[in-house]
């Protein structure tokens, strides 16, 4: 088996160069550079960071801490996916994080213990990573619905009409993900496992069960989303 080389620092800054390039024609264009600098800041301090805490998450044997870790994450993930209706963040967000919570949280239960039978259910190198996918696509489905649906609500547009279209906005990125994998790319997990001398055929199954799960959990959260504040938007036309 094949190991993955480790990327040297100075190797790892050349990956930094195109996205260099994109701030400087952003700021050329006179565009808000600020928030594009303070994402890409704070994406480097976050993974600079998640290696320390992953060393300790997955050393852990506690199951309590690792639901810990899993309603810090399904909590923090409803807060960001409200970030597209920031003025109803709070009013809100109860309705994202049952809807992430139940969508996402029914998918990584049956994905762990139906298909991979984790051993044991909290076992965190298995557990921690999935629930990653899932609740992080859970929150971009969301994000998009909400802000759509706000929209769409906005125009005067009967409730379920604007569900329908805040739901096929939001189910846009994840059903365009599954007419290209394997055509135009190849996703990180599948990646990764051929990188790391895994058959293709095997990494094809897992990377099957990863474009289902996502499916799955985008789709049932949102769905739940745009349910649940159904009387929240009804209450506010009457």
């Amino acid at each position: 088996m094949n190991s993955i080389e480790t990327i040297s620092i100075n190797d790892l800054a050349l990956s930094l160069i195109p996205a260099l390039l994109v701030l400087l024609l952003i700021s050329r264009w006179s565009l808000s550079v600020g928030h594009s600098v303070y994402a890409l800041m704070r994406m480097l301090v976050q993974l600079a960071l998640v290696g320390y805490v992953l060393t300790f998450i997955f050393d852990s044997q506690d199951s309590y801490f690792i639901l810990l870790i899993l309603f810090i994450m399904c909590f923090a993930s409803s807060w960001i996916a409200l970030g597209t209706v920031a003025g109803q963040r709070l009013t809100l967000y109860k309705y994202a994080f049952l809807s992430i919570a139940l969508g996402g949280g029914f998918t990584l239960l049956l994905i762990t213990q139906g298909t991979l039978s984790v051993t044991p259910w909290y076992e965190p190198h298995t557990i921690i990573p999935i629930a990653g996918m899932v609740f992080a696509n859970s929150m971009n489905s969301v994000s998009l619905a909400a802000e759509r649906l706000q929209a769409e609500i906005q125009m005067k547009d009967n409730y379920t009409q604007a569900r329908n279209t805040a739901f096929q906005t939001a189910m846009i990125p994840v059903i365009n993900s599954l007419f290209a994998v394997g055509l135009v790319s190849l996703p990180g997990m599948m990646t990764g496992q051929i990188l790391s001398g895994i058959s293709p055929f095997i990494a094809a199954r897992y990377q099957v069960m990863v474009m289902a799960m996502i499916f799955g959990s985008s789709g049932l959260s949102t769905a739940l989303y745009l349910n649940f504040v159904k009387s929240y938007y009804t209450r506010l036309d009457s």
